[in-house]
């Protein structure tokens, strides 16, 4: 049996990670379809609210995706080392919560994803999705400070994003949810198809 903060940290932190990622992709997919960003505006309640471009939306979903799927990854143990995968260092401090911190029904502490055992299961893609998980941390360390306009321009860093963004739920339910015998959430984002 999980213990009670274990199964809030679940509902109220890796399920809200898990949404905002869900969001990061969404926004990505969303902005690729414009070199400019085209107008927007927001309802709330059916009240107009905002008024402004596609970037009012996309950049910040953008932002907060890329820093939420990082905590994701750190949460399941890889971490970035010259541009490879790596297993972050263990909990110092006693207050981070990783994987470990978690044990499935039988009493067995879950241990950190060892990121060749992870990428093994993609075959010939291994090398790809590899790339695009070490994409996501090096951009919260190093490009998040600037303008997300360059995750849409810069080549590659979109799609590479968008694979990391359709292979965090994988890594999350093979490697947290399954073995504590929980149903990977899910996630739908509607959206209403634009007149040509």
């Amino acid at each position: 049996m999980k213990e009670d903060w274990q199964l809030q940290f679940i509902q109220k932190i890796i399920l809200y990670r898990m949404d905002c990622v869900n969001t990061l992709h969404y926004a990505l997919r969303l902005r690729s379809e414009w070199t400019d960003p085209p107008p927007m505006v927001i309802f709330v309640d059916g009240e107009l609210v905002l008024e402004g471009n596609l970037n009012a939306f996309s950049n910040p979903a953008i932002e907060a995706g890329l820093i939420h799927f990082r905590a994701l990854l750190e949460f399941l143990g890889p971490a970035e080392k010259d541009g490879m995968l790596t297993n972050r260092t263990r909990n110092k401090n006693g207050e981070d919560v990783g994987i470990e911190s978690f044990s499935d029904p039988n009493g067995r502490r879950l241990v950190m994803v060892d990121p060749k055992d992870a990428l093994k299961v993609y075959g010939d893609k291994r090398k790809e999705v590899e790339k695009s998980l070490v994409q996501v941390i090096r951009k919260t360390n190093k490009a998040l400070a600037h303008t997300t306009q360059e995750l849409i321009r810069a080549p590659g860093d979109g799609a590479l994003l968008s694979i990391a963004c359709r292979e965090i739920p994988n890594l999350m339910n093979k490697h947290f949810f399954e073995p504590l015998r929980l149903p990977l959430p899910k996630y739908n984002i509607t959206q209403r198809t634009r007149d040509a």
